[in-house]
């Protein structure tokens, strides 16, 4: 069947087709639709960079850090440990089954089972040719061994939830330093593009000088050359961020190259004083927890060495079937089904002083576990101070980096002004650029300085 399309129109050779008149009929009345609900030139809506802010960056960081993660693994498996050393300490259950045939050596006893005589099996050590058990087995051992694993699991799962503490302030730290090393690279960028077309305005401004016969070729010369070296720092800039952006990207995305935007306050943030920041950090010492779990881990280890020392006592209940056959009652109504006990104490007598030296071993690790704390309670002593004066002496230059770079912008526009007015040379309004561009990479490397200290000092108080 053949269509003809003249000027719009469907001209039918032969017999109608109504299921495609139908469908070209759909498709005109849909075209009008579409186009009145999209206006032409519009293009389909797409999902900008994701918006990420310092909460968020470092959410993210935790959930793609290995190093973290292989911290809140640990800790979590200390946990399962501990509970593993309290189930050692309570009595096991299990259900014994089993069938034995020994080969008969032709003479016959009763075994135990009923009056009738039995084959009697060759090998003493078993009751019968055929023997089943079919029992359940309480078993339980009472020593200072088991209580010392308790107590090494307990201090070991508190050393692993100080050390994961420790991981997550680390990670916290890292995290604030690129997020803030990011948007300082963006804003270096931004001033090194500034810089460039402040010079591509300067070049421009000594060429209609020179036209006009106000300066000289050698001016042009000298702006066209600071204007090459914008140029370069503009370039060096763009690599900066996007390093910057991609370190920050690995710890926040599957793929690093992800578009996002960094969202921080531009309001600089208060430094808590000394006596809060203090008392802050005497609460929550992630270090100091984990030493001195550290040192409960290494004497729990020497009262294990010293349980060797010590009896055990081991309990043992059988309940069920050991007979010549698999049932409650024998022949002439012997009854299979019993019960045994048993108490077993096992008294060390000697072991060639392997035991003395174990004791020794766990000893000289407690001694070298106390230095550990005495030096952790020192450094975090230091820690906390050193961190805190940089936090001010950063709060304080920040002021003043500001300030800098607010005079350094005036001292650029009034030089410019004298040079156009021919009071000041190509060479003073170069330096003017360079300072220009100085103050503010130092505005923003101190701004960084300040956030990373503050950080530092959240990180120390658990406040962050």
């Amino acid at each position: 069947m053949r269509i003809i399309l003249r000027a719009g129109k469907t001209q039918r050779l032969s017999r109608p087709l109504p299921g495609l008149t139908v469908l070209m009929f759909l498709v005109t009345a849909t075209v009008p639709l579409v186009q009145s609900q999209a206006p032409d030139g519009a293009a389909a809506p797409t999902a900008g960079p994701t918006v990420i802010t310092l909460e968020e960056a470092i959410r993210r960081a935790e959930a793609n850090e290995p190093t973290y993660a292989a911290a809140v693994a640990q800790s979590k498996a200390s946990a399962l440990d501990l509970s593993i050393a309290r189930g050692g300490l309570l009595p096991s259950v299990a259900y014994h089954n089993q069938a034995l045939y020994t080969q008969p050596n032709g003479l016959r006893n009763q075994a135990g089972q009923g009056a009738s005589a039995q084959p009697a099996p060759k090998f003493i050590a078993n009751n019968a040719v055929r023997e089943y058990a079919s029992q359940g087995s309480i078993n339980e051992t009472l020593g200072l061994a088991g209580w010392a694993g308790v107590r090494r699991a307990d201090a070991a799962s508190a050393m692993a939830g100080a050390e994961l503490e420790v991981s997550r302030r680390g990670l916290v730290a890292a995290v604030t330093g690129l997020f803030y090393g990011s948007l300082a690279a963006d804003h270096k960028l931004a001033v090194a593009e500034r810089a460039d077309q402040e010079a591509a305005d300067f070049t421009k401004l000594t060429g209609e000088r020179e036209q006009a016969r106000e300066a000289a070729h050698a001016d042009v010369v000298k702006a066209q050359l600071a204007e090459q070296q914008r140029q370069r720092d503009m370039e060096d800039a763009k690599v900066s961020a996007e390093k910057a952006r991609l370190e920050l990207g690995v710890l926040l995305f599957p793929d690093p190259r992800t578009a996002y935007t960094l969202q921080a306050s531009a309001d600089t943030p208060p430094l808590a004083s000394r006596d809060d920041v203090e008392q802050a950090a005497a609460k929550n010492k992630p270090e100091l927890k984990s030493a001195l779990a550290a040192l409960e881990v290494s004497n729990a280890d020497v009262l294990a060495a010293r349980a060797a020392y010590l009896p055990d006592l081991g309990l043992n209940v059988t309940y069920g079937i050991d007979a010549p056959q698999v049932a409650v009652n024998g022949p002439d109504g012997v009854h299979n089904l019993g019960y045994s006990a048993a108490i077993t104490l096992d008294i060390p007598v000697w072991d060639w002083l392997s035991t003395q030296h174990k004791i020794k071993q766990s000893e000289i690790r407690r001694d070298a576990a106390k230095v550990v704390l005495s030096a952790t309670q020192r450094q975090l002593i230091a820690r906390l101070d050193e961190a805190y004066s940089e936090a001010e002496a950063a709060r304080d230059q920040l002021a003043s980096l500001d300030l800098s770079a607010a005079t350094a912008a005036e001292s650029l526009k009034l030089t410019k002004l004298r040079y156009s007015g021919g009071e000041a040379t190509v060479l003073e309004v170069v330096d003017a650029q360079n300072a220009y561009v100085l103050a503010e990479n130092a505005r923003e490397d101190g701004r960084v300085r300040y956030e990373a200290a503050r950080a530092n000092l959240q990180t120390l108080t658990g406040t962050l």
